[in-house]
């Protein structure tokens, strides 16, 4: 039996991060893969799917500067950049980070066997301090008729695909499904985008659902909510889709958005009292309630489906198990900082106005329109656009804010430092944005206040 001081179980990038960081703390680690390290995201869904977006995006922003042209889409170039940026999925490039930590890779399926052991293929392997589950998650297919049979895309094939399909309809307008509908209907595929819920993106702000439904009318895309799949049949190459709400619809492929679900089956997780299929409940040391060695980061604890987020729990772990202070957990599950990258981005950290009255909070929110700050002559000329602040009355400082517009991931960062540190709006007062960029919209949005 091989003996390691930390077994992490999942190479993706939360477990690439707490390995690596026990790793460059002294101890003797050892992180198993069964797939390629880099996990979901670096192969099948955020790389590949803004290698995907970007261009259509650019082509946009290109169209809104007058005396600029050449913004035509060429699909075979497209696909072979986003096959560079996934480097046509051989993890070969990962590795050495790993080897400078000291981190040993284990290639195959692991299995829980009992207290601190784990099974790799058949080699038995003990954990002196700690195991972590970083197994990260899978595209959930609902119990629809016929779904499973008509073999519908997952972000996998969403994102990897080597042709553009004629025509495409997506299950599910939460993020997977409208950046994938964006991102297809840019390259020539006729795509049609069914939710259930009365709005895509149900779990951000409703002004920022329409101006991503109106986004993605423009690219082409039939956006068609309060609609539901009942039924799924796959016949003469192309797959029918049975409605209620609306018509029935006929494409060449489908693809399924409706959540993830968190790779605990075949783990081995039954054998330290955990239930196979469900999330690990953790605490704020992302350690497992179910034992005092076992950890999970990422996906595999459904606190924050976010790759970010993974990253920063796989350093709360990390420390835990060295026994290094990491301080409070500040962001985590609804709180954390989000982007939906498609034309226009949503960006937003913390709350929304009706979470944020949910959780019981005095809150009232300021809006302004980014594009109508000077730097909006030069970036998203013209384009739909909007900052919201969500602003707690009673403590005064900023609980949430969402920013919709071409190019406003990199708001978010800034929102999210007022969000977590708690500023106080008067000192946000005082952070003054340099002219001309969009980032003035915060003294817009900070005088609406009333300062």
């Amino acid at each position: 039996m091989a003996a390691y001081d930390v077994i992490v179980i999942g190479g993706g990038p939360a477990g690439e991060v707490v390995a690596g960081r026990t790793g460059e703390a002294g101890l003797s680690v050892a992180i198993v893969e069964r797939e390629l390290v880099g996990g979901e995201c670096s192969y099948y869904a955020c790389m590949p799917s803004k290698a995907l977006l970007r261009p259509g995006d650019l082509s946009d922003e290109i169209a809104r500067v007058p005396g600029v042209s050449g913004g035509e889409l060429d699909v075979a170039a497209i696909l072979r950049r986003r096959d560079e940026v996934i480097h046509n999925r051989d993890d070969s490039a990962q590795l050495p980070w790993l080897e400078k930590r000291g981190v040993a890779l284990l290639r195959g399926a692991a299995r829980l066997t009992g207290e601190r052991r784990v099974t790799v293929g058949d080699e038995e392997h003990e954990a002196r301090r700690a195991v972590v589950l970083a197994t990260g998650s899978d595209a959930r297919i609902p119990p629809i008729p016929g779904l499973a049979e008509a073999k519908p895309w997952t972000n996998r094939e969403g994102t990897n695909s080597a042709t553009v399909p004629g025509s495409l309809v997506v299950l599910g307008g939460g993020v997977v499904g409208v950046e994938l509908a964006d991102a297809w209907a840019s390259l020539g595929s006729k795509v049609t985008l069914l939710e259930a819920a009365d709005r895509v993106i149900p779990g951000e702000e409703p002004e920022a659902s329409a101006l991503v439904k109106d986004g993605l009318k423009r690219r082409g895309v039939d956006v068609r909510t309060g609609v539901k799949a009942v039924g799924i049949r796959r016949e003469n190459g192309e797959v029918t889709v049975d409605c209620e709400g609306g018509p029935n619809t006929t494409a060449e492929e489908i693809l399924v958005g409706l959540g993830r679900a968190p790779r605990t089956t075949g783990l081995g997780v039954e054998t330290v009292g955990l239930e196979p299929g469900a999330y690990v409940e953790v605490d704020e040391d992302m350690r497992s309630r179910a034992a005092d060695w076992l950890f999970a980061v990422g996906d595999v604890n459904g606190r924050a489906l976010l790759t970010h987020m993974g990253k920063e729990q796989a350093r709360i772990a990390a420390d835990a198990i060295v026994g290094r202070d990491h301080g409070p957990v500040a962001v985590d599950g609804r709180q954390s900082p989000r982007v939906v990258f498609t034309d226009p981005q949503v960006a937003a950290v913390g709350h929304t106005l009706a979470s944020a009255r949910d959780a019981g909070l005095n809150v009232r929110a300021v809006d302004h329109q980014p594009g109508s700050v000077a730097g909006g002559s030069f970036v998203g000329r013209g384009a739909d656009s909007l900052a919201r602040l969500v602003v707690d009355e009673d403590r005064r400082v900023v609980v949430g804010a969402t920013f919709v517009g071409p190019e406003v991931s990199e708001f978010v960062h800034a929102a999210t430092i007022a969000v977590v540190a708690e500023v106080p709006l008067e000192r946000l007062w005082h952070a003054v944005p340099a002219f001309p960029t969009r980032s003035e919209v915060w003294l817009r949005l900070l005088e609406h206040y009333g300062l």
